[in-house]
């Protein structure tokens, strides 16, 4: 079996039936998943999940103060601004395109620290990293962690029931795993302490790292507008953490071949390209599975790319030491064929029309 066949732990149902078709658990076997899971009390080596989700439930007071004490107009454009395009954005820099996918690299660890910081951390990078290697891999085959057609609960839960590493793999394998992870400054777990924690991550590291984190943007929010920007923008934090969980589902078709002619150029699965995420986080998904690894998404001259203009202001101030953009090669091997094909058949339908 390839590395990445068996690089997550599989959930209890499996990935898939004898005849190779995918499982589709029922919403029972997934919530009973999910809180195995999530069961520190059960196994310590679930503490990564646990930890996840539990800064995800610290950040609800957050909301609710914002919607119930500190509400206004001006509070809900800075939540919308902060949990859309910050949030989603930061997502797509530091997430997708730099620690899954290596698109850019950094001067120095300085504004790789300062790029990992730029927003509240919420997502484990060990779940997402890992995981996407094999979601691209095996996208929309059974294996794959947010396969949409195994449902919206397949996906929405997927950080702990699918994405986790597998909690039992080999001393060669965990390097193997730990060597996807090198680049991001994310200090990993010594192969004993895998074996005792069951993670990449360091308990004791990561809940610093969250404490501190957290510490510093409440008190930088609190500054520039007191309790109820602090508020605002940390429930805005928390609705992002539960919203992005929605992607992939949708990002995918929601299970079905939603793929439009002269859009989604992609062939390989059933991602497409939407405007909602393209606009606010740079994620023209389709886009993103024909050129994983390029630091550009947005091809089309309307397919705003934010994440790529963080990524090339860093270039321009030197910051960013080498990128990759696939643009040029979008345009001449996928976007311009296409519309000289068009051209021809419109030409050859009016000749037509004239001979007739």
């Amino acid at each position: 079996m390839a590395f990445l066949d068996y690089v997550l732990q599989p959930p209890a149902y499996g990935w898939k039936h004898e005849n190779g078709d995918l499982v589709k658990p029922t919403p029972k076997q997934i919530f009973a998943e999910f809180f195995s899971r999530l069961n520190v009390f059960k196994n310590r080596k679930n503490w990564l999940a646990f930890f996840s989700w539990m800064k995800v439930i610290c950040l609800i007071p957050f909301f609710f103060l914002f919607i119930f004490k500190f509400f206004s107009l001006w509070m809900l454009l800075a939540a919308f601004v902060y949990s859309m395009i910050v949030m989603g954005t930061h997502g797509t820099i530091w997430y997708h395109r730099y620690c899954t996918h290596g698109a850019y690299t950094f001067k120095n660890n300085f504004w790789r620290f300062i790029t990992h910081n730029l927003t509240l951390q919420i997502i484990p990078e060990e779940i997402y990293v890992v995981s996407h290697h094999v979601h691209h891999a095996k996208s929309d085959q059974p294996g794959d962690p947010y396969n949409a057609q195994g449902g919206f609960l397949y996906c929405f839960l997927a950080d702990v029931n699918h994405q986790p590493m597998n909690q039992n793999l080999s001393e060669a394998d965990y390097a193997k795993a730990t060597n996807l992870m090198k680049h991001t400054g994310v200090k990993t777990n010594s192969f004993a302490e895998y074996q005792k924690w069951g993670s990449m991550a360091s308990p004791l590291g990561s809940v610093l790292s969250w404490i501190v984190n957290w510490g510093i943007w409440y008190g930088i929010f609190y500054l520039l507008g007191g309790h109820a920007l602090a508020c605002t923008l940390f429930g805005a934090a928390g609705f992002w953490a539960v919203g992005v969980r929605t992607f992939n589902y949708d990002g995918h078709g929601q299970g079905k071949d939603k793929r439009k002619e002269g859009n989604d150029y992609n062939r390989e699965d059933m991602s497409i390209n939407q405007l909602w995420p393209g606009f606010v986080a740079g994620e023209w998904h389709n886009n993103h599975h024909l050129y994983p690894k390029s630091a550009r998404s947005g091809f089309k001259a309307y397919q705003v790319d934010f994440a790529w203009y963080y990524i090339k202001f860093l270039s321009m101030i030197g910051a960013v030491t080498s990128y990759r953009d696939s643009k040029k090669d979008f345009m001449e091997q996928y976007h311009k064929p296409y519309v000289e094909g068009k051209k021809t058949v419109c030409n050859l339908k009016e000749e037509v029309l004239i001979s007739e």
